[in-house]
């Protein structure tokens, strides 16, 4: 059921959002599921000729530290300033990639967006997109990185955004400009997510081809809140579809960069 991205209307929408639901039926974990997410919106997104609107489609979701698999820890710990840094810490973990590069079709293939430690609000200040997308989705940077009871107890019951950049050529908050906006030839960059049970949040962000505006931007609020759903009756239970053995790689997570 493709979807013509510069036609996004009302009725693409509700079959967008009715083909996610289809597509994650029966997903057992946030990372099936967000796997099922990515590839159904890099294969069903198009430009008006046919060919795919996106260049790459990812799914990221918060995560304790303590809580990450083995290789994960030891990515973010590497990155890390606190010499015993906090079990709680939040990290921003890369669960799901569809894209037209090989390596961006896996998880595990990411050389510097797999987990991104979310230490200090002046950390996440250094990466503008997740700064800006934080920001976008109508949070505080302190609530991600260090999230009250009460402010997990709001952000479960109403919190769905939206992080919108119409234009990514020359924009502030889309890094590695000549390497991946230009040669990949993104226009626009839209990302939707929301709250989860556990106090962490969940985003989609997909790199466009073809202009995205504000309208066929918002549009994709709703289909926020229908995964966040979906993600509800995931979330707690199972993140990661499988854990990998430790593999040694420890240079430091990259947030200034999208090439893979």
């Amino acid at each position: 059921m493709p979807f013509d991205l510069t036609r996004f209307d009302l009725a693409a929408q509700l079959r967008c959002g009715r083909g996610l639901r289809s597509a994650i039926l029966g997903a057992l974990s946030m990372e099936s599921a967000a796997q099922r997410v990515c590839r159904f919106l890099f294969d069903e997104l198009r430009e008006p000729d046919g060919e795919r609107a996106c260049a790459l489609v990812r799914c990221y979701k918060t995560h304790p530290l303590a809580e990450l698999p083995r290789d994960l820890q030891a990515l973010a710990r590497s990155a890390l300033t606190e010499e015993r840094p906090r079990p709680d810490t939040k990290c921003l973990t890369l669960l799901a990639s569809s894209g037209e590069e090989p390596e961006w079709n896996s998880r595990q293939r990411s050389r510097n967006h797999r987990v991104i430690p979310l230490e200090s609000e002046r950390m996440i200040e250094r990466a503008p997109m997740i700064a800006q997308l934080i920001q976008q989705f109508g949070l505080e940077l302190s609530h991600v990185v260090r999230p009250t009871e009460e402010i997990v107890r709001d952000l479960a019951g109403k919190r769905y955004g939206v992080f919108h950049v119409e234009e990514a050529l020359g924009s502030p908050h889309i890094p590695a400009q000549a390497e991946f906006v230009v040669k990949h030839r993104v226009r626009s960059v839209v990302g939707f997510g929301g709250s989860l049970p556990s106090g962490d949040l969940f985003a989609v962000i997909f790199f466009s081809h073809v202009h995205v505006d504000g309208d066929t931007a918002e549009r994709f609020r709703s289909i926020a809140l229908d995964l966040k759903g979906h993600f509800f009756s995931i979330d707690g239970r199972r993140t990661f579809e499988t854990v990998l053995p430790e593999i040694g790689d420890t240079n430091a997570p990259s947030a200034t960069r999208i090439d893979s």
